[in-house]
């Protein structure tokens, strides 16, 4: 979308709290609920784009600081701004993953064809998704797996306590029949990674995300990998890929971290070149977060959506969940307005 295609906008800016159905724990963190920076974006003719951002927990970056970085540019904003000029204007992150959307959303509206069409991909098609667990008692956990009798991909959240191996056990002796992959988040030493391997591998578990902690990515360097390693944290755009080449087998591409989705094809385009497999993962939301995400998706050989599931509300209409996969339609984000 062109600055001149654009015109004037006016700009909504809206912090929303989802509430989760119950605490979800990983390293470091425990979340009671996902915060969202919601943005609006409706031109003269009253069409609307919207982007939703939950920002990055670990960088600090919050929806009340996103809002700041949102209302500095206001003015600018308003006065019509395309998505080549907001590249420049605000570093990778959640405000600009919110503007971004918001603005393919409007193009769709503005254009008549929908984001995937616009972003030069095939018709979308459902993905199998993973539906995530948080670190917990073993117990809890298989009993979580069990309840989660859609799913035909699981991700564990684990922590450097001692008891992954039990956690990862328990998990693959309640559901033999899922995909599983296993999420850090930055939580191993190298030692304790070595040590969790050949559990890893006795359970078929296909992908370990972010062991490491961020700054120590030569930890990977040397390692005997039996079992594929994806960077997330690692990772937040383009200009950490080339540092991850022999270290990691998948990129975890999530738009708070990049920025939106005009990055994260772009990543997926270079990441591809680079002969990495790719994820998509989300720092949880609403079906709005999810649906730009989806798009994403499409490209991705692993895909991580399943934030909505575990909200009390979502948007109506919503993504859908069926027999393990995910669909987001054109009606919740990304589609032309309906004649």
């Amino acid at each position: 979308m062109n600055v001149h295609e654009c015109g004037r906008l006016r700009l909504q800016a809206t912090q929303k709290s989802w509430a989760i159905k119950a605490p979800f724990h990983i390293t470091g963190y425990t979340f009671t609920a996902f915060d969202a920076l919601i943005v609006e974006l409706t031109d003269e003719q009253g069409r609307t784009g919207r982007g939703e951002a939950q920002g990055v927990y670990y960088r600090h970056d919050t929806p009340a600081t996103m809002q700041v970085q949102i209302e500095a540019l206001r003015a600018q904003i308003e006065a019509g701004i395309d998505r080549q000029t907001l590249q420049k204007l605000l570093p990778a992150g959640g405000a600009r993953n919110a503007l971004d959307c918001a603005l393919w959303d409007l193009e769709a509206k503005r254009s008549g064809k929908p984001v995937w069409q616009l972003a030069g991909l095939d018709a979308p098609k459902p993905l199998r998704t993973t539906y995530t667990l948080g670190a917990d008692e073993p117990e809890a956990m298989a009993e979580g797996a069990k309840a989660y009798a859609a799913a035909r991909a699981i991700k564990l959240k684990l922590t450097d306590d001692g008891r992954s191996a039990e956690r990862v056990l328990a998990v693959r002796q309640a559901r033999p029949d899922v995909w599983l992959m296993v999420d850090a988040n930055q939580g191993f030493t190298r030692e304790s990674f070595a040590r969790l391997l050949p559990t890893l591998a006795e359970a078929r578990v296909d992908v370990v995300e972010q062991p490491f902690p961020v700054g120590k990515e030569d930890w990977l360097d040397g390692l005997d990998r039996p079992i594929r390693v994806a960077a997330d944290e690692s990772v937040q755009d383009r200009g950490d890929l080339e540092k991850m080449v022999g270290r990691v087998d998948v990129i975890n591409i999530k738009l708070d971290k990049c920025g939106g989705l005009t990055e994260a094809l772009e990543i997926a385009a270079r990441a591809r070149k680079l002969g990495f497999d790719l994820m998509v993962g989300n720092m949880g939301g609403s079906s709005l977060a999810m649906a730009p995400a989806f798009v994403v998706g499409q490209l991705c050989d692993v895909v991580d959506l399943d934030g909505p599931i575990s909200l009390i509300d979502d948007y109506t209409p919503s993504v859908g969940y069926d027999d393990g996969s995910v669909w987001c339609s054109e009606a919740v984000w990304g589609g032309p307005l309906a004649v």
